[in-house]
């Protein structure tokens, strides 16, 4: 079964631009924050994302009504499309070559430790935005930590 060629990146941040940032277990020295694609294509991108924050770092998102808010997850409202990576490329259909990705944040309380899936991430790190942002393997990843100063004023 073919990748659906739409994602979300979230970046997780704390209130004092420590972000963090995984090193893929797929390809070393890529680091990068939360990303993944959609399994359904009427999934919505914020089930997505909650989805791959779990998936990837073992960070709960709570999103039902009476439950305790441990971090706010928002929908940056940016989207990036790109060319996929040749080395990924097999992963989707043979016609497709360019992803939709949608651009989420999430902020947590504070720098806390995360359970990485270890078939996608190697280590993480938490770092100060500019240093995350520089370490970034993607372009859409390190611009979307660099407007981080933008989303946490909001």
């Amino acid at each position: 079964m073919y990748k659906i060629p739409e994602s979300v990146l979230v970046v997780i941040y704390t209130e004092d631009m420590q972000v963090l940032i995984m090193e893929r277990a797929d390809k070393t020295d890529y680091w990068q924050s939360v990303t993944g694609s959609k399994n359904f294509a009427d999934e919505a991108l914020k089930v997505t994302a909650i989805r791959e924050v779990q998936e990837e770092t073992g960070i709960v998102v709570a999103d039902r009504p009476g439950t305790v808010q441990l971090s706010r997850l928002s929908d940056w409202q940016l989207t990036n499309v790109y060319e996929i990576y040749p080395v990924w490329r097999h992963r989707y259909a043979p016609d497709v070559t360019e992803n939709t990705e949608h651009v989420f944040g999430l902020l947590v309380p504070n720098v806390i430790p995360v359970t990485l899936a270890p078939r996608e991430h190697l280590q993480s790190r938490w770092l100060p935005y500019r240093e995350a942002a520089n370490l970034c393997f993607s372009p859409s990843n390190a611009e979307a930590i660099l407007q981080l100063p933008i989303h946490l004023a909001k």
